[in-house]
């Protein structure tokens, strides 16, 4: 059954309570940017805000990279390696070509360490150091990567290397890439941090991180560049502005400079035009509904998920908010059992359909309960 009118209003009020009012709604064209392929999405909900050629399959040059540590902080998470565990330099590694961190062959270098010459001096010596030592060979790290990027939904993704070093074949999109960057953000947070380091030293030499936008915008937190002649600059970024974090990809475009200006602007015109707030809690109550055959007379619901909504600034006050009860509720209910749902529309397009679910068990009642609430559930449904 539908909550009474006044159940939505409020639940309507709640929402918008959570935002920031505007007297109208003006949300310009994007821009329009100099690059081949180019996307920017909120990192908690997934919502595209900008598109252009986002599932165009593109060389990524080193953002490959970015799986590439994927992987690693994977294996560090799972407890399969340690953050200090001593990596030896092969002669493939040490004989990479193209940007490095300058580690030499037979040395023992730090995992961290290789981690760091990785994302921040982009290091194609280190990258291979780490495949080899954690799968064997770069070849069979490569087949990791390729099975953890069809886990994370990245269709048009296919890695034949593990630094993006040009080869027939090895491609992505802009839309696998912020799958991508959205997995590193939320699924390793603490080693996350790591791409907003500047710099780094090694070996004597010290290498600044070739994000230009870390040391331009005090937002920037990451993540990754990449060029190559084929694949041009590219730069994936993130940023995090009052409590809201964008992802933005910028493929194709012709310098450095380009890169960061134009994935600047993509950012700008996210927290210009855009909010994404948390509306509920995973197990916030919500609502209660009555229970028939139950020890308790009454249920708790709440949604599963945290749930977060990424709309147009002041477009709150168009959010339409409701709950749909199921019309009997009999115990025993299991804590988390779909019992309804919540749709939350803007301007009559549906942006949330989530199940209400209980946020406790309900056991059933004994008998004499469960033969008075039959009689009055009899009684119930006749008159209702």
């Amino acid at each position: 059954m539908f909550k009474t009118l006044a159940t939505c209003l409020t639940l309507v009020a709640v929402l918008a309570s959570n935002l920031v009012y505007a007297r109208q709604v003006i949300i310009p064209a994007p821009p329009q940017l100099a690059s081949t392929a180019y996307l920017l999405i909120d990192a908690d909900t997934g919502e595209v805000l900008v598109e252009n050629n986002s599932d165009e399959q593109l060389p990524p040059a080193s953002l490959t990279k970015m799986m590439t540590a994927y992987i690693v902080f994977s294996e560090i998470e799972s407890g399969n390696l340690r953050e200090d565990e001593l990596v030896r330099v092969s002669v493939k590694a040490w004989k990479m070509g193209g940007s490095k961190m300058f580690i030499r062959e037979g040395t023992r270098v730090s995992v961290m360490d290789l981690l760091r010459g990785m994302i921040i001096q982009s290091g194609n010596d280190a990258s291979v150091a780490l495949a080899e030592h954690i799968a064997g060979s770069e070849d069979a790290f490569v087949d990791v990567m390729n099975q953890q990027a069809a886990l994370l939904g990245m269709d048009n993704t296919t890695f034949y290397n593990v630094t993006g070093w040009p080869v027939e074949g090895h491609l992505t999109s802009a839309r696998d890439l912020s799958l991508l960057a959205r997995g590193l953000i939320n699924d390793f947070p603490e080693h996350y941090r790591l791409y907003s380091e500047k710099y780094f030293k090694y070996n004597g030499i010290n290498q600044p991180n070739r994000n230009k936008l870390l040391f331009r915008d005090k937002t920037v937190d990451g993540i990754k560049t990449g060029h190559t002649d084929e694949a041009g600059y590219c730069l994936v970024s993130s940023a995090q502005k009052n409590g809201m974090r964008l992802i933005s990809v910028v493929m194709g475009t012709r310098s450095e400079e380009a890169r960061a200006a134009e994935s600047q602007k993509l950012l700008a015109y996210g927290f210009r035009y855009f909010q994404t707030h948390k509306i509920y809690g995973a197990n916030q109550s919500l609502t209660e509904a009555r229970v028939w055959a139950g020890k308790a007379e009454n249920i708790s619901l709440g949604l599963a998920e945290d749930l977060y909504l990424t709309i147009p600034r002041g477009a709150q006050k168009e959010l339409d908010a409701q709950m749909h009860i199921d019309d009997v509720i009999k115990a025993p209910i299991k804590a988390g059992q779909e019992l309804g749902n919540l749709t939350v529309t803007l301007n009559g397009e549906t942006l949330v359909d989530q199940p209400l679910v209980a946020t406790q068990a309900v056991a059933e009642a004994g008998f004499f309960t469960r033969l008075l609430d039959g009689i009055k559930l009899f009684f119930y449904k006749l008159f209702n």
